[in-house]
């Protein structure tokens, strides 16, 4: 038993062994870069993609400034970004004045359930501005067209999430 206990402690030490950085790297600049494409803020996208690749998917300002070479005060503005779209939160280091920031588990899922609320709101907005502007004018029914396409995008993202679900049971995750 004492042997699976070392077994297990060499397993770990030999994945942290075999981290290349400069991969590591490579990788958080070429996902932030495609982030930043997609309309992320570019150091929000730096700080969520290197959170992304950290193994405990959580940092302090210090280690987020360093693995990025940027400012505390960069890290945390795009601590503030990220936390006000819920993909991070901050948590007190225990025994520590410092904060962690953390990525949130099931983060993709939460992220879009979140955008499912946001659907809603704008559609309902957008149909009572069709409503306004008259469903027979070119404005009106411009909007009321984007009304249904995130109507019929709700309905989508609802099944595509329960289908999510029931695929991640199958693949043996933590």
């Amino acid at each position: 038993m004492a042997d699976d206990v070392n077994n297990d402690e060499n397993d770990e030490n030999d994945v942290e062994v075999r981290r290349d950085e400069q991969a590591v790297s490579r990788f958080v600049e070429r996902f932030a870069a495609q982030l930043t494409e997609a309309g992320m803020q570019r150091m929000a996208a730096r700080v969520f993609a290197q959170l992304l690749a950290s193994d405990g998917g959580a940092m302090t300002s210090a280690e987020l400034a360093e693995a990025l070479q940027i400012s505390p005060a960069a890290v945390s503005g795009a601590v503030s970004y990220l936390a006000q779209v819920n993909m991070v939160s901050r948590e007190r280091e225990p025994g520590s004045r410092r904060d962690r920031y953390v990525l949130h588990n099931e983060l993709w899922y939460e992220t879009f359930t979140r955008r499912d609320q946001i659907l809603t709101l704008w559609e309902k907005t957008l149909r009572e501005g069709a409503a306004g502007l008259g469903p027979e004018t070119p404005a009106g029914s411009r909007i009321a067209e984007t009304a249904a396409f995130f109507e019929f995008m709700q309905a989508e993202l609802l099944d595509l999430m329960d289908r999510w679900r029931t695929h991640r049971a199958t693949l043996n995750l933590p």
